[in-house]
């Protein structure tokens, strides 16, 4: 098993609900592949650098989790396509 984090932004326009769902989905998306979430850093509602799809804030969330390598092409794959987010990066952590 590797070591990977993923760092989610979300758009900063959602509601309290939807932003919740759209955190759920990806954590689903996690373990759905065999991985195990190991820890989750919610930064919480922050400006952006910069503009994104004429958006000035985003909810930012570190996913830390263990996987074998399929798994982050899988999520990626999945979360590519859900209009919440505005950017993902996935790494592999080296110890």
């Amino acid at each position: 098993m590797n070591t990977y984090e993923l760092a989610l932004v979300l758009n900063g326009k959602l509601e309290e609900e939807a932003k919740t769902e759209a955190f759920e989905k990806v954590k689903g998306y996690i373990e759905k592949f065999g991985g195990n979430v190991v820890n989750v850093d919610d930064w919480g509602k922050r400006k952006l650098a910069y503009e994104i799809q004429k958006m000035r804030d985003g909810f930012y969330y570190f996913i830390t989790f263990e996987a074998t390598s399929e798994v982050p092409a899988e999520v990626e794959k999945r979360i590519r396509i859900m209009e919440s987010i505005l950017r993902f990066l996935i790494v592999s952590k080296v110890a």
